[in-house]
C-alpha cells in the first residue's frame, strides 16, 4: 500500500466513523481486529464504536496531521532515575508510542508517549499489567 493509498483509505475510515456509519466499518478494519494488544474481533471493535458513541454523541474525527507512526519495545536497565522513578539499575521492559512529522524529508516534529505504568508495575510502585 503506497502512502497516499494508506492516506485515502484512512482518510475513508474517519469519515464513516464521523458519519456514524458503523454498517461500513468492516471494509476499513480487519474481522481479527486487536485492540490494546488484545483480539476483540471486528463485532467486539464496533460494539466499541457503539459505546462510544453513546458516551460522547457529538464526537468527530479530524485529522490534525498525518505522521509516521511507530510502538518501539524496550527492555533495558536504566541507572539511578528514570522518568522520575527510582529505577536504579532494574531490569524494566516498556513500549514507546511515538509519532514522527516530516518537513522537507526530515524529521520536523516528535509526540512520544511512554508507558510508565509498565515501568511503575514492574518496579512495585503501581499494580498493573506489564508488556
Amino acid at each position: 500500500m503506497t502512502h497516499d493509498d494508506l492516506l485515502s483509505a484512512y482518510r475513508a475510515y474517519l469519515e464513516c466513523l464521523s458519519a456514524r456509519q458503523l454498517d461500513r466499518v468492516g471494509q476499513f478494519v480487519h474481522e481479527d481486529v486487536e485492540y490494546g494488544g488484545e483480539k476483540i474481533e471486528l463485532s467486539g471493535y464496533r460494539k466499541m464504536l457503539e459505546r462510544d458513541f453513546r458516551e460522547v454523541p457529538d464526537v468527530r474525527f479530524n485529522i490534525e496531521r498525518v505522521a509516521v507512526a511507530a510502538r518501539l519495545a524496550f527492555d533495558c536497565t536504566p541507572v539511578g532515575r528514570f522518568l522520575g522513578l527510582e529505577v536504579n539499575g532494574r531490569r524494566v521492559s516498556f513500549c514507546e508510542n511515538v509519532f514522527y512529522e516530516y518537513e522537507d524529508g526530515k524529521i520536523r516534529r516528535v509526540c512520544s508517549i511512554i508507558d510508565k505504568a509498565a515501568i511503575e508495575a514492574q518496579l512495585g510502585d503501581r499494580p498493573g499489567p506489564v508488556p
